[in-house]
């Protein structure tokens, strides 16, 4: 993959999470500004995810902990857990809001 069929596929993926929380009606704030997604919870906290070009990943930082997701077979999987993005993102909102978010359907 390019750089601009990357910047493509994580746009469209930072999209979708946008459009699945304004679905959901979260009380909680976040926005998407250069290719960086951040959410604002009321605890101060937040949760990053942003894309690094050069490695052609998307990365994600918690409250707890950061990742780094690489597209496998058309999923974005964590290089060191194996777990799934949409997964670790839908368990971080919930662990630093309270607030059960399902992510898992979009794509």
């Amino acid at each position: 993959m390019n750089d601009s069929e990357f910047h493509q596929v994580v746009d469209d993926h930072l999209m979708a999470i946008e459009e699945a929380l304004d679905d959901a009606m979260v009380d909680f704030d976040y926005e998407t500004s250069a290719g960086v997604l951040k959410l604002a919870f009321s605890d101060r906290s937040q949760i990053i995810i942003n894309r690094q070009e050069p490695l052609h990943q998307i990365w994600v930082a918690t409250k707890f902990d950061g990742h780094h997701f690489e597209l496998i077979d058309g999923q974005w999987i964590d290089n060191r857990t194996g777990e799934e993005l949409l997964h670790l993102v839908t368990k971080s909102i919930e662990r630093q809001s309270g607030v059960a978010v399902d992510l898992k359907g979009i794509a």
